[in-house]
């Protein structure tokens, strides 16, 4: 069976209450699928020629160093297969990326497997842990995979909402300035079907980065009902005006039932690459490499000959990209309030979620293909990442890592359309 959808809303028994006609020749389970708005933003900007800054991909460089460690690779024939859950020496970096950095003891050869990006490295790990009727909370807005891959592994989300910040305000256990949850809220997401949660930290698309106290309590939680904590780390060297990514499995209690997943995409500006990675206990990481075998049987072997290199920059390297998205991002939020919006400053990650109620009065989707179009600045619609489209009518979201010249282009093209409003 699969999951009824009435309206985009999932129903409280989806499994015993679908009667599917066999006449389609396709799975019921892609009609539930939506398509990605944020690549379908991206070939809009590419069919009308605007400045891209819906996607999340850089338009920079990666670092000159690990292009070269990849020729290198090829040149040298590390062009099969490689082991299925990652090249030895990629996984021993891992492992002492996690020691280094954040003082996790991760065994490279039970407890690491390595994917093609953090996508397949969450999708492994839900196939590798949930069953049917699983119930998973997520906290909405969220990244676009996570309810296809409910599909896929026919759990039920329970969906727990980030509220933009208050100014000057302290709400739920944020700080000022945050976005935050009501922890009742997520109190009440957990029940006797909850079988994982998703942390994303930093949050796309919000930003966010979940602090000490608000991990505490999700960690409570999780020890509370025998829960499990999917951590979608992707953007943990990200992070601004001194924050600090802290993993969920360096909590107390919770190492035995955290899967950490990150990766190379975001850090090192490849995200064509498609190299990520997630660490769990032996238990659990038996079952996500069964799944990620099937999948996909393992990642590019010379990019994983690249990954090595990439693991192997150093503090300075950290340090730098820190700095440089900082400005990028000062910058992209003083273009934005200047003509006229309101965008929310993030804590991490290389979005801004915007309201832009006070430049139009149109729906989200709408809006957005009118920057497009119109404006020349592609963004992406707010509504994706809601369960209920109407929390974000008025929500765009913004990807700020871009070129300096990329952001004043755009600053050019936003100002001329929305300066005198």
């Amino acid at each position: 069976m699969h999951p009824l959808v009435l309206a985009g809303v999932f129903t409280d028994d989806p499994y015993n209450t679908y009667v599917m006609s066999k006449t389609s020749r396709t799975a019921h389970r892609t009609s539930l699928f939506p398509e990605s708005v944020i690549r379908e933003m991206t070939r809009v900007a590419l069919s009308v020629g605007a400045i891209n800054l819906s996607q999340g991909y850089p338009d920079f460089a990666a670092p000159q160093s690990i292009k070269d460690a990849a020729r290198a690779a090829i040149d040298a024939d590390h062009n099969q297969y490689s082991v299925t859950w990652g090249l030895k020496p990629l996984r021993d970096s891992i492992a002492d990326h996690y020691r280094r950095h954040y003082e996790m003891d991760v065994n490279p050869d039970t407890q690491v497997v390595v994917c093609t990006g953090a996508t397949e490295s969450m999708i492994a790990a839900m196939l590798g842990i949930i069953d049917p009727g699983d119930e998973v909370v997520i906290f909405e807005p969220y990244y676009e995979s996570y309810l296809p891959n409910c599909h896929i592994t026919q759990s039920t989300p329970r969906f727990v909402s980030l509220r933009p910040p208050v100014e000057g305000a302290v709400n739920g256990l944020a700080e000022a300035g945050a976005w935050w949850f009501d922890p009742d809220e997520l109190k009440r997401a957990f029940g006797p079907k909850t079988r994982a949660i998703i942390v994303t930290s930093p949050h796309n698309p919000t930003g966010k980065v979940f602090n000490q106290t608000e991990l505490e309590l999700i960690a409570q939680l999780c020890q509370q009902h025998d829960v499990i904590a999917l951590t979608d780390e992707i953007y943990e060297f990200i992070t601004y005006d001194g924050q600090q990514h802290i993993p969920l499995a360096t909590l107390p209690g919770m190492a035995e039932r955290t899967v950490t997943i990150s990766g190379m995409s975001k850090t090192f500006s490849v995200t064509g690459w498609r190299l990520g990675y997630a660490v769990a206990a032996p238990d659990m990481m038996t079952s996500i490499r069964k799944a990620h075998d099937f999948m996909s049987v393992c990642a590019a072997t010379p990019l994983q000959h690249a990954g090595i290199a990439m693991l192997n920059l150093g503090d300075e390297y950290y340090a730098k990209l820190k700095n440089d998205y900082q400005q990028r991002r000062d910058y992209m939020i003083e273009t934005l309030r200047a003509v006229g919006f309101k965008p929310v400053v993030p804590q991490g990650a290389y979005y801004t979620m915007t309201d832009f109620s006070a430049v139009s009065s149109q729906d989200d989707l709408t809006f957005s293909m009118r920057m497009a179009k119109e404006v020349g600045v592609a963004c992406v619609p707010g509504s994706p990442f809601f369960s209920r489209p109407e929390l974000a009518r008025n929500i765009v979201r913004f990807a700020f890592c871009k070129k300096r010249e990329t952001l004043e282009a755009a600053r050019e093209r936003l100002w001329k359309a929305f300066g005198n409003s």
